[in-house]
């Protein structure tokens, strides 16, 4: 039966990252899109860090704790980690002026893992990489003081399929690594229309984007006292090379009916612009934590892009440019008794974190910083290894200085993390 759940969740999830926006953001408008968590929900919750791993579940962030997968009992070999997540996000859009409500939800993450025993562990997956989902309107008066109104629509997006693969070098030391294709397609359109004029102006610009990406770990978590557990972590999620193959197309339509009047192709091959690189600079983060397992475990991290290079060329925006990037995480999570028989209470996973974001982007001379405050819970299914994680998450970025926008966000998350025995022969006795 859970195989065939799991089957279904591949179609739906196929289905899903292809038709949704994912981002009701305006600050989706720049660069490829809101970039989505690369976590799971259980790792979410701890503010996002992906210094912590361990047998049960997958991390999606840090591909050498694969090789913790299946090594809690030995006769867990074969034992196949799935897991996947749905979100519900709850925001707020508020300017200087004005402010207005509105709802996302996403299909997160499907991925399956496996430990194939001694200290080798693969995984593989799909999930959304970033989201593109505005609509804008600004409003000026021209020279002969006519209202203009400028109207900026967007939508698409790049999802991520992945294959990673960690392995214990010696007692407490691994490596791993993750190989990640990433496609789609984003679509952007400017329409621009004139008090009294009977035909407005439209500029659609559309990209079809692919390419890989590479990141990279060293996991070592050595024992303290036998008791006690440090956790440290170096990635590197190398630079994303990605090609763009893009489509402008420029005319007129009637404001009364919406209808196209004459548009045109522009010759993009005569600017260069038909075919242009993305490349997203590399990412490094750093983390560590300590803890006991199956009870307490308490971590930090902290990453760093080189964002100031990013370019493109294709969607050039004249008030934003892109500053180096950075990141602060803590969390952790709390288990009362995880083998308790007298309650259930006491075997629940209680998690928490907070997160604060320099995202890169200066918009009108003016930085863009997300933080966040995450907590939940993890639900035990039954004496199995397997939970449901809930979480919850709120959070704020943006401004309202500047002519700009404040989001203001509650995000709820839902999580399944399930076990079972795969590719294992049946014996008859």
């Amino acid at each position: 039966m859970i195989k065939k759940i799991v089957f279904a969740m591949v179609c739906i999830a196929t289905a899903g990252l292809h038709a949704q926006n994912g981002t009701a953001s305006p600050y989706s408008y720049f660069g490829i899109g809101d970039l989505r968590s690369a976590s799971t929900v259980e790792n979410q919750m701890m503010g996002g860090i992906g210094v912590y791993a361990d047998s049960i579940h997958i991390n999606l962030q840090n591909p050498a704790g694969y090789s913790k997968l299946g090594l809690t009992l030995n006769d867990r070999r074969g034992l196949t980690t799935y897991t996947a997540g749905i979100s519900r996000k709850e925001l707020t859009l508020k300017s200087f002026t004005e402010e207005q409500s509105t709802s996302i939800s996403n299909l997160d993450y499907l991925a399956l893992g496996f430990g194939l025993g001694k200290g080798l562990g693969i995984g593989f997956g799909i999930r959304p990489y970033s989201s593109v989902g505005y609509n804008l309107v600004s409003e000026s008066n021209n020279s002969d003081a006519a209202l203009v109104t400028n109207q900026f629509r967007g939508e698409g997006g790049l999802n991520k399929v992945y294959l990673s693969v960690g392995y214990e070098l010696t007692k407490n030391l691994s490596i791993g690594a993750t190989a990640s294709f990433n496609f789609g397609e984003v679509e952007n359109e400017r329409i621009q229309s004139v008090e009294d004029v009977q035909f407005g102006t439209l500029d659609r610009r559309t990209s079809r984007i692919n390419g890989m990406d590479f990141n990279y770990a060293l996991y070592y978590t050595p024992k303290i006292k036998d008791k006690y557990t440090l956790f440290a972590s170096a990635r590197v999620n190398t630079q994303a090379n990605l090609t763009a193959k893009n489509n402008q197309e420029i005319g007129s339509f009637s404001l009364i009916t919406g209808q196209d009047i004459e548009v045109l192709d522009v010759n993009l091959d005569a600017q260069g612009l038909r075919n242009t690189d993305l490349k997203i600079p590399t990412t490094t983060t750093l983390g560590i934590g300590f803890g006991e397992n199956m009870k307490w475990f308490l971590g930090g991290e902290y990453g760093f892009q080189s964002l100031s290079s990013f370019t493109n060329d294709f969607l050039d925006v004249a008030n934003l440019e892109y500053q180096d990037a950075s990141f602060f995480a803590f969390g952790g999570y709390f288990i009362p008794d995880y083998d308790s028989f007298q309650g259930y209470l006491k075997r629940i996973t209680y998690r928490a974190g907070i997160r604060y974001e320099k995202t890169g982007m200066v918009v009108n001379d003016t930085e863009i910083n997300n933080f966040g405050i995450t907590f939940g819970l993890g639900l035990p299914l039954g004496r199995s290894f397997s939970n449901l994680n809930l979480g919850f998450e709120l959070g704020r970025r943006g401004t309202t200085s500047a002519n700009l926008i404040e989001e203001s966000y509650f995000k709820i998350n839902v999580g399944l993390s399930l076990n079972d025995l795969w590719f294992q022969k049946r014996k008859i006795n």
